[in-house]
């Protein structure tokens, strides 16, 4: 007989445990047991299968029917075995949303002992923004114009733990702003800036000499009046992602790709959760859920049970473009001559990316397309600053991710970044990430940890 278990999070050693003890399997009619365990792929396929030795258990049947015996010992294993898995689909935690905040939480709760699963409504980690980023590890130096200084100073800590744990993937990279006659903000302006940046966790910056200015990537020197270097850092933001997700399944957390939460039933000790996978509909139970959906975040707590109260956002859309040529020497930081708004021009894989954008964003957060007015302002500030200019037909490819700003009248650029935790009083299990930086992604974890009082290890106790 063989049993088929899918999309289980089992705990192998448990089981495995189980299966081996001859008290179990072994005594009355079953004097062999054989246990297949099978992966194929995600999600797993759990293949248990039993033999029985039928003769002894004829002999040893009261039944008239000789395979009564056999047929009945067999059912009472398969019947512990599946009361086993469906202990195990009992969670610690649920996480929905593999960006780069949701992989982050699952890590954390999975290396703690925490029993966790995954829910992502798309083939695989950071679909949505975490890859539609600008790629910096960064304190954020255009956040100081708005007194961001708290933001600024736990950026500048986390981009320092990146740099000394992910350093393949984590990189410091030089940064130049140049400052014309026309520039809005000064000469002076921008030293006491990264000054105040370098006080709170930066690194030192200086002046490139005039002599040394006709090796910035042919950037113009018409009414250039200083080129400042500072350093911040650069990584691959999918590929980070990818990592976190793939030590959170090492730890132990079950991830579901193309698994569309469908609604939740809570109550403030457990909630029950709905989501379709392969067309299939199923559930899970959880003892608490984080909700990091990102774009989707108010549109995942519309489906939970009672209602959950959200938080008034707006979706802001920052469009990225990558264009023939290879910067050499680094990091162009510049102002739009549009509107002032800060435009990074970055190497990026043999190319340049330049971006971003912030166009308010209404609809599904699914469709996010680059506007061609975006393409063309981005181009526009890219062609103010060098030389040769790049053409419309030349951009090779265009993204654009959304970013959850709270809802306001004021310019988008001037908004706070603040990741807001939000939790309503009735569902205090229930905990949703607005917002967030990729920068900041493991101090957003801490404090999420510390909300859901998460912090110490599990002590996991055993089955029966």
């Amino acid at each position: 007989m063989i049993l088929y278990m899918h999309d289980l999070d089992l705990p192998l050693s448990s089981v495995l445990q189980y299966l081996a003890e001859s008290g179990e399997l072994q005594r009355k009619n079953t004097t062999k047991t054989i246990v297949q365990i099978t992966f194929i792929s995600r999600p797993m396929i759990f293949q248990l299968a039993f033999t029985t030795r039928y003769t002894e258990c004829r002999q040893k049947s009261r039944s008239a029917t000789p395979w009564f015996g056999a047929y009945t010992e067999l059912n009472r294993v398969v019947r512990v075995v599946i009361q086993r898995i469906m202990v195990a689909m009992n969670y610690d935690l649920a996480v929905i949303g593999a960006g780069i905040h949701g992989v982050t939480v699952a890590r954390a709760a999975a290396e703690r002992g925490y029993r966790v699963v995954v829910l992502e409504q798309f083939s695989g980690p950071a679909q949505g923004t975490s890859s539609k980023s600008s790629k910096l590890i960064h304190g954020g130096l255009r956040y100081l114009e708005s007194g961001q200084i708290r933001l600024v100073r736990e950026c500048l800590n986390e981009r320092r733990r990146l740099l000394r744990q992910q350093p393949d993937l984590v990189k410091l990279v030089p940064f130049h702003i140049p400052v014309y006659r026309h520039t809005r903000r000064k000469t002076w302006m921008i030293a006491i800036g990264l000054n105040l940046y370098r006080l709170l966790g930066g690194k030192d910056f200086k002046h490139i000499k005039r002599r040394d200015w006709h090796k910035l990537d042919g950037l113009k020197t018409d009414g250039l009046k200083r080129v400042f270097r500072y350093w911040d850092a650069q990584t691959d933001d999918l590929r980070l992602t990818a990592r976190i997700i793939d030590e959170a399944g090492r730890a132990g957390a079950q991830i579901h790709y193309g698994a569309y939460f469908r609604g939740a039933e809570c109550t403030p000790q457990r909630c029950k959760i709905s989501f379709e996978l392969d067309g299939v509909l199923q559930t899970v139970n959880t003892a608490a859920i984080v909700n990091a959906s990102g774009p989707w975040v108010n549109i995942v707590l519309e489906k939970f049970s009672p209602a959950i109260a959200s938080l008034d956002i707006e979706l802001v859309q920052g469009t990225h473009i990558v264009v023939p040529g290879r910067l050499r020497r680094g990091i162009y930081y510049l102002e739009a001559p549009h509107d002032q708004r800060a435009v990074f021009v970055m190497p990026w894989q043999g190319s340049t990316m330049i971006g971003t954008t912030e166009t308010t964003y209404q609809g599904d957060p699914a469709l996010a397309r680059p506007l061609e007015s975006e393409i063309r302002y981005l181009l526009e500030t890219r062609n103010h600053y060098f030389e040769k200019p790049v053409e419309r037909n030349e951009v090779i490819k265009s993204f654009a991710g959304l970013r959850v700003l709270p809802a306001s009248n004021s310019n988008p650029f001037s908004r706070s970044r603040e990741t807001v935790l939000h939790r309503d009083r009735k569902l205090p299990n229930v905990l949703s990430i607005y917002g967030g930086k990729l920068t900041s992604h493991h101090h957003t974890m801490v404090r999420v940890m510390k909300k859901l009082g998460l912090r110490k290890p599990k002590t996991r106790h055993s089955h029966s």
